[in-house]
């Protein structure tokens, strides 16, 4: 490793690369590829192979499904629209959405879905981008009726077949009550989804082709998008996921055939990317320095403190950490921030290692991605290896601990 550079000590970065490559060595974790980064330092580890049966190394450059550490990426695109006056706030999404409009509430989240009452008012823009528009992944509540019909209607990701395309999408989404008067709480993903149709009506553009235009391509964020063109299909490695009870790997998306070797019907900004450890390590840092890349502004300072502080009530609060400690897999850790902005969580209590005002997601790929804008530091954490099973949690948790232990100063 040499001698410490930007604020990493050497022997701390040694202790970074034993502990991961101790994950790849049990068996548990195929390969990953880490980036450690610190003002004009990075560091990056890229160990084991593409799949669990050997094959290709991975590489710095191996593309991974994001999941869920798509969202605080994905959620730019909006921002760029609130910084445009293209979007406000509080007005409601009913103009550009009207399938949300004259909504019902379930009188019980749990009752049946003809026991509703009208909503107490419209939906609004910040409702869906906190997330708090009234409908969401409960997974406290699955198998009540609405969660159910959820599933049913294809609302998410590949459950059992890929969603539909965005206006049908919308159309399923309105035959549905909502389980919560907007803005009352905080639901996990769907309000995710529902940004990017919000944004390709907003701008009359498909979603990706404007976060290419305004986000990825300034950043030069090559490598990120909802699908792998096929002549770089070779670093795509398989997803798995693997059996909860005997740990034998099954696939759960091939890269050739897969969900990611065309353009889908819908981009779904809650868990569509592909990307990299440069391209998000590029994205993260924009968002630590302002939101500015090198000379050129993508978001303004006012907008990226928007996404990165908390949003959300104690009410609000209380349910988001209900669904952290609920789910095993999410609560090694890191699923415990406290408070959630725009598209990611936010640290509100010092609950290990990382500081206040930490900020990124996972996802349940085995993917981590966060900045911290008290060290001036990001971390960035790829495998190929599903929520199935705790490992990638476990792997997750022990990258962030060792990532701060190697911190100099």
């Amino acid at each position: 490793m040499g001698h410490a550079h930007g604020g990493f000590t050497a022997s701390g970065l040694r202790t970074l690369h034993d502990v991961l490559e101790r994950h790849v060595e049990s068996g548990r974790i195929p390969g990953l590829v880490a980036l450690v980064g610190r003002g004009e330092e990075t560091h990056v580890e890229a160990m084991g192979t593409m799949r669990h049966d050997g094959g290709a190394p991975m590489r710095r450059d191996t593309i991974f499904r994001m999941a869920s550490t798509s969202k605080p990426v994905t959620m730019a695109a909006a921002v760029v629209l609130l910084d445009e006056c293209r979007l406000r706030l509080d007005d409601p999404v009913e103009q550009w959405l009207p399938e949300l409009a004259d909504r019902q509430v379930l009188k019980r989240p749990d009752g049946p879905l003809d026991e509703t009452v009208p909503a107490r008012r419209p939906i609004t823009v910040r409702d869906v981008l906190t997330s708090t528009f009234g409908l969401g992944m409960d997974m406290t509540s699955l198998g009540t009726p609405i969660m159910n019909a959820v599933f049913e209607q294809g609302l998410t990701p590949d459950l059992p077949e890929p969603m539909p395309e965005p206006d049908e999408w919308m159309r399923r989404l309105g035959t549905l009550p909502l389980m919560h008067q907007p803005g009352e709480r905080w639901q996990y993903h769907i309000g995710n989804d529902l940004l990017g149709v919000l944004v390709a009506r907003v701008t009359g553009q498909p979603f990706e082709k404007f976060l290419r235009e305004r986000v990825f391509g300034p950043l030069g964020m090559k490598d990120t998008g909802f699908h792998v063109p096929s002549d770089e299909m070779d670093r795509l490695p398989p997803l798995y996921a693997p059996d909860p009870g005997t740990g034998e790997f099954h696939v759960w998306d091939e890269a050739e055939g897969g969900r990611h070797s065309r353009p889908p019907a819908f981009p779904g900004g809650g868990g569509g990317l592909v990307s990299t450890v440069d391209d998000y390590h590029a994205y993260f840092r924009m968002l630590l320095n302002g939101g500015k890349h090198g000379n050129e502004r993508i978001l303004s300072r006012p907008a990226v403190e928007l996404m990165t502080t908390n949003r959300m009530t104690p009410e609000q609060t209380a349910a988001r950490t209900a669904m952290a400690v609920n789910n095993v897999h999410v609560s090694f850790g890191q699923g415990q921030h406290g408070g959630w902005g725009f598209g990611m969580a936010v640290r509100t209590y010092r609950g290990d290692y990382a500081p206040v005002g930490q900020f990124g997601w996972d996802g349940g790929s085995g993917t981590s991605a966060y900045g911290d804008p008290e060290h001036g530091l990001t971390g960035i954490l790829l495998t190929q290896v599903g929520m199935s099973v705790p490992d990638a949690a476990r792997l997750i948790h022990d990258f962030w601990t060792t990532l701060y232990q190697a911190i100099d100063d």
